[in-house]
């Protein structure tokens, strides 16, 4: 077994915890530790992220529709559209040059990290201990 082998796993295990805990994509975490770990192309890591999301997601999903934290109509109609603009985006992002798809992916996280701050910090108490329950 490799560095890279290892380091794969451990960005696996750290992809799958941080989707499991917090509901991100695990991509949040694959594409940077691809890009910059292991020096891939952004085309590439988001083709392998992905690839890699899917039973990252399906376990995570299984686990929480066990635990009856799932609104299946609602889980149902936003896989579907995801599924749609999954083909749509990733036959776009075959024809955009990968520094300008890592301008975008650190914009989208960015924007999505000052967007949940903000909410978390005006969140009421109530709500933040009913989500520890």
């Amino acid at each position: 077994m490799s560095w890279q082998d290892l380091a794969a796993i451990v960005g696996g295990v750290l992809a799958g915890v941080l989707s499991g805990t917090i509901g991100i994509g695990g991509g949040l975490a694959f594409v940077p530790i691809l890009t910059l770990v292991f020096r891939t192309s952004q085309i590439v890591a988001q083709g392998t992220s992905l690839a890699a999301i899917v039973p990252t997601a399906l376990v995570g999903g299984i686990t929480h529709i066990r635990q009856g934290n799932v609104d299946m109509t609602g889980a149902l109609w936003t896989g579907g559209g995801g599924a749609v603009g999954a083909v749509a985006g990733a036959l776009v992002a075959i024809h955009v040059a990968g520094p300008f798809l890592a301008r975008i992916f650190g914009v989208l996280l960015i924007a999505s990290a000052v967007i949940m701050w903000r909410r978390a910090r005006t969140a009421k108490a109530p709500e933040i201990a009913a989500a520890g329950e």
